[in-house]
């Protein structure tokens, strides 16, 4: 995805990497946790973000390969650029056991199937219906906000063995979720110079 990068973002990545060495991690890695960082100015996600490299690379080429996008609410699915992610929530009800957050998740299934991407950082419901379900994502980035379930649904993402980008703590939010699929997104699929990382 080729776009401009504004000189207050450049900025506010020299800023983060003078505050923060990330230059010994993995291209997807490090791409996804400046980002989050970025979006949230909240430097205590390096000891906070788990993800796998090997999961994001191959997350990143089902991303670029056209794969379906979905997000758990609309500000999530606002936050992501460059991609259009569906969001079933205003379609969904809430009923006996169900939250609407995880009705919307069972008709964006129906609707787009496994092998997609999954941006959930509103709704801890959102994710343990995800988890319920046999999607076969391409990607969980499971990084709901809260103080009932959050960090609880997010430590059973990680014990699920699916792809995912979580964090251990009760932090998250839809910023935090889409800045990580947006690190996907502007990330090229090679490096085009191995002394740049990628904004």
């Amino acid at each position: 995805m080729s776009r401009t990068v504004h000189p207050i973002e450049q900025e506010s990545f020299r800023i983060l990497r003078s505050r923060l060495d990330t230059s010994g991690l993995p291209r997807l890695h490090r791409a996804v946790l400046e980002r989050v960082i970025h979006s949230s100015a909240d430097l205590a996600y390096a000891d906070d973000l788990v993800a796998d490299e090997a999961e994001l690379i191959a997350a990143h080429a089902a991303l670029h390969a056209g794969a379906p996008v979905v997000a758990d609410v609309r500000m999530v699915a606002a936050g992501i650029t460059g991609r259009r992610a569906v969001c079933r929530l205003h379609d969904a009800v809430a009923g006996p056991g169900l939250t609407r957050s995880a009705h919307a998740v069972r008709l964006a299934y129906e609707q787009v199937g496994p092998g997609a991407l999954w941006v959930i950082g509103c709704a801890p419901t959102a994710l343990e219906e995800l988890l319920a379900l046999d999607a076969a994502p391409a990607l969980v980035i499971g990084l709901p906000v809260g103080f009932v379930g959050a960090a609880e649904s997010k430590a059973r993402l990680r014990a699920s063995g699916l792809p995912a980008v979580s964090n251990i703590s009760e932090k998250g939010g839809s910023a935090v979720a889409a800045a990580a699929l947006n690190a996907l997104l502007y990330t090229p699929a090679a490096a085009q110079d191995p002394k740049e990382n990628d904004l």
